[in-house]
């Protein structure tokens, strides 16, 4: 849900009606009383009647929110993948939209309390351990016992963004032995700080703009999988994290790496929907493959849906905040967090490398 109630108030004492289509709430835990209870007013169709549109997914996102706008010249706030061209962009050409994309906020101090992107990861990463722990028939923490004593489970985190240091802090917390690996040298003092071991490898840094890594050719990732497949073999659980924002996910755990993995280890593999980073993990799906179960999961948000609504509904009101003057939405492109959200206005895309992307 992109508004949840305890956020309403702060958008009608900025001079906005807040209404809210029947039920909307419902699958996330919040009741259509509960919005009426905070200022919202509950209509059939929100979409229709509403100037600005807060959403969870639209234009190439898609999802349950819809493909785009019901009404000429709407201003649309939500997840959009603006990173290639799509029909839904045409369609906010064509009605004179005014788009904004919230996973082209800015990492930047500024827009942290904005940063969806680092709201979801960071309940991705915590879903992952716990994927990992039910899949894993092994228990994760040390115990010592009358009949003699078990071993804590050994744990990989590969990628270690903000879904990464998530999955090693719930990790460790299970008790497992957790390392980590990651292209960028300079995680390795969050990784220690956390409990981990940082694996390091003889690789060149692959750090790139914003805090994300950066895409290395075929060479680098043949080096670094040949690294790594010594690593993974001795785990009892691998979580991969490795992202990069509009391009396929690198594939890091080749088959021939599961291969080695002892029957009954876990591979939790959180880019499938941008490929995979193990290379016989399966979108959506839970398989097993030489022993070893491999879980690929999908929007993995929306089965935290309760929590996840809370974070986004925070990101989505504080960006749209940040544009209000005196009860009129302003957008001023000169704001370094606007220019880079604006994906069209009133139809037109003002950002050349976007523009770009989407053949406009």
């Amino acid at each position: 849900m992109a508004l949840v109630p305890a956020h309403v108030p702060s958008l009608t004492k900025a001079g906005f009606e807040v209404v809210i289509e029947r039920g909307a709430g419902e699958a996330s835990g919040y009741s259509d009383g509960e919005y009426e209870g905070r200022g919202a007013e509950i209509v059939d169709d929100a979409r229709g009647v509403a100037d600005i549109l807060l959403t969870v997914r639209s234009a190439a996102a898609g999802g349950a929110e819809g493909p785009g706008p019901t009404r000429e010249a709407q201003t649309i706030i939500g997840f959009l993948e603006p990173y290639a061209a799509h029909p839904a962009f045409r369609q906010f050409q064509d009605r004179k939209v005014t788009a904004f994309s919230m996973e082209l906020i800015p990492r930047i101090t500024r827009a942290q309390s904005m940063d969806a992107l680092s709201s979801m990861a960071n309940l991705a990463g915590y879903r992952a351990a716990i994927l990992g722990a039910e899949a894993l028939p092994k228990m994760f923490p040390m115990m010592m016992t009358a009949a003699g004593t078990i071993v804590p489970a050994k744990a990989f985190i590969v990628g270690v963004g903000v879904a990464g240091l998530q999955a090693i802090a719930t990790t460790r917390r299970l008790g497992a032995v957790v390392s980590a690996y990651d292209v960028r040298p300079a995680v390795k003092e969050q990784v220690e700080s956390l409990g981990a071991k940082f694996v390091e490898m003889e690789l060149e840094s692959a750090e790139g703009s914003g805090g994300y890594a950066k895409a290395m050719d075929e060479e680098f990732y043949r080096k670094q999988r040949e690294l790594m497949g010594d690593v993974v073999a001795e785990m009892d659980l691998v979580i991969t994290t490795a992202a990069i924002p509009g391009r396929p996910s690198p594939v890091l755990v080749t088959g021939e790496m599961v291969e080695r993995m002892q029957p009954g280890s876990v591979i939790v593999d959180l880019a499938t929907e941008r490929g995979g980073n193990c290379e016989l993990s399966e979108s959506g799906k839970t398989v097993v493959k030489h022993g070893v179960t491999i879980v690929g999961p999908v929007n993995i948000p929306s089965a935290l849906a309760f929590n996840a609504s809370q974070l986004y509904s925070k990101n989505i009101t504080t960006f749209l905040l940040s544009m209000v003057k005196d009860g009129q939405l302003l957008i001023d492109t000169d704001d370094e967090i606007v220019a880079a959200t604006l994906v069209t206005r009133e139809g037109e895309i003002p950002n050349a490398e976007i523009r770009e992307r989407l053949g406009g």
